[in-house]
């Protein structure tokens, strides 16, 4: 279940844009790309403003365009894992250019 991205020609901006549009999926797919695979409540533990519901939605729509992908295993109790696929993989870059532009041109909360 893709999203059917219509961009205008010649701007991948607004393609990449919608595919990643929301408050948190970069944070989600940061997270991952730090520890590979992570459970639910990894990823709610390591976001703490995020409600359960904003989370789960997120965690969806970031399955249903390809970028992580969700791993239930048959067992008591259920067991959840998430990862990146390797569109999610490609992106990357994107994300540490992003995460490195911070690091340098932002003041973390608590180093005032």
């Amino acid at each position: 279940m893709e999203k059917n991205l219509e961009v205008t020609k010649g701007c991948p901006i607004e393609g990449t844009l919608q595919l990643i549009e929301g408050k948190w999926k970069l944070v989600i797919l940061w997270h991952l790309s730090q520890e590979k695979v992570m459970r639910y409540g990894e990823i709610k533990n390591a976001m703490t403003r995020i409600t359960h519901k904003m989370l789960s939605q997120q965690l969806k729509e970031l399955e249903a365009d390809g970028l992580i992908h969700r791993e239930a295993f048959a067992q008591i109790p259920p067991k959840v894992e998430y990862s990146l696929t390797e569109l999610g993989v490609s992106f990357l870059p994107v994300i540490k250019s992003m995460s490195d532009w911070g690091d340098s041109h932002l003041i973390n909360a608590g180093e005032k």
